[in-house]
């Protein structure tokens, strides 16, 4: 099952550093029933990228409560054993949960297979949506509109081979 582990360009570093993601338990995303069922799709590249996307929600919900890391949203895409994958079914379907799985134990960091990063260009709009998550999650409508447009960057996609290079820029 491929998972999408939340970070920041720190905790990269440090999963770099350490050879794994860990310790556990980890929070990831995946395609889980809930959010099949959320995203209406049979097509296994969209639910991937609503994974992917939920992923670096929980990136930025990392970078607000780390004001020191670097505004760039950072998952990690790894395959793990689907025996190795938890879903709480009580939270299946709670809008903040979708998708949400857990790693009990850590990760080798070569199990993954890609790593997504924010361009430099995203920092601006990555930092302000930082800012304004706990706005957003109170119900405020233009702290949502800020948090909702970081979602305009992509992420760019980058080749474990490239974590030096991401964490020397």
């Amino acid at each position: 099952m491929r998972v999408y582990v939340p970070l920041t360009l720190p905790a990269l570093a440090q999963a770099h550093r350490a050879g794994e993601l860990g310790p556990g338990p980890l929070t990831a995303y995946a395609v889980t029933p809930g959010l099949r069922e959320w995203y209406v799709s049979d097509d296994i590249e969209e639910l991937e990228y609503a994974a992917l996307t939920r992923a670096a929600h929980g990136s930025l919900r990392l970078l607000a409560a780390d004001p020191e890391a670097v505004r760039k949203r950072v998952v990690v895409a790894v395959d793990i054993a689907d025996g190795a994958v938890f879903a709480d079914p009580d939270r299946a379907l709670d809008p903040e949960a979708l998708g949400e799985v857990r790693l009990d134990t850590a990760v080798p960091l070569g199990k993954a297979a890609a790593v997504h990063v924010d361009a430099d260009g995203a920092a601006a709009d990555v930092a302000r949506a930082a800012e304004a998550l706990a706005g957003a999650a109170g119900g405020d409508e233009d702290a949502r509109f800020v948090v909702d447009g970081a979602d305009d960057h992509e992420l760019l996609w980058f080749a474990t081979q490239e974590i030096e290079h991401l964490l020397a820029g």
